[in-house]
């Protein structure tokens, strides 16, 4: 099979919409792939990869599941799909069955940062707009971070309480993007998820934001994946 006989699916995560995914898309499109970009509500798992779900539905061939941080958690779920061949994390959570965002995160490290999100309000998380930019961009040129920092999306305190119930990375073979200045997701704590899923590893010195300020070694890596599948 041809790499270009797969489509790409890309996948958001939390307090971010599909539209952070135009870099990557316009790389991949560049490269001949067909793309397709997943809005995701954010409002429980169950509708994130519901959504997800419509969007694989409406694809014939052979599918290279990609997700951004809390939408790793989405393609770990809407995964078993078997119109998808591989999974790619781009500084993404890989929950095991039964782990959410919540249980991954309820133990950082002692020297990790505390990302900067505020008390609920109404059921929805927001980050701290002052502090999105160190903590979620730090590498973004500053009005394209302070844009993301306006235009961040609500996210559901059920999304973040909801719990992988099969891992697709159990039966599909993936790979994993490293973001080493991540001050979102611990580096550590994505090396350890991505060695557990034996996910294949490359690393990228940039910020959580490593779809937006590096494009292209995300979309290397989804290349890679996709010339991997047979």
């Amino acid at each position: 099979m041809s790499a270009l006989a797969v489509t790409v699916v890309l996948v958001h995560g939390a307090f971010a919409d599909g539209s952070t995914w135009s870099k990557v898309h316009t790389g991949l499109r560049e490269r001949g792939y067909q793309v397709r970009v997943v809005q995701n509500p954010l409002t429980s798992l169950s509708d994130d990869v519901t959504a997800t779900r419509v969007v694989l539905s409406q694809i014939s061939g052979p599918v290279i599941l990609v997700g951004h941080s809390y939408g790793g958690v989405v393609i770990t779920e809407a995964g078993s799909d078997p119109k998808v061949k591989a999974l790619v994390y781009i500084a993404a959570f890989a929950p095991d069955k039964g782990e959410s965002v919540q249980a991954l995160i309820a133990n950082p490290p002692p020297d990790a940062p505390a990302p900067p999100i505020l008390p609920p309000q109404n059921g929805f998380l927001f980050l701290d707009r002052a502090k999105f930019a160190d903590a979620f961009a730090a590498d973004v040129p500053p009005a394209e971070a302070a844009f993301m920092a306006d235009s961040q999306v609500p996210w559901g305190v059920a999304a973040l309480a909801g719990a992988v119930t099969e891992p697709a990375w159990k039966s599909k073979p993936s790979w994993y993007l490293v973001s080493t200045n991540d001050r979102m997701i611990p580096p550590p704590a994505q090396r350890q998820m991505a060695k557990r899923a034996g996910a294949t590893v490359v690393e990228t010195e940039a910020s959580h934001s490593v779809y937006v300020s590096r494009p292209q070694a995300v979309v290397e890596l989804i290349d890679r994946a996709a010339r991997a599948v047979k």
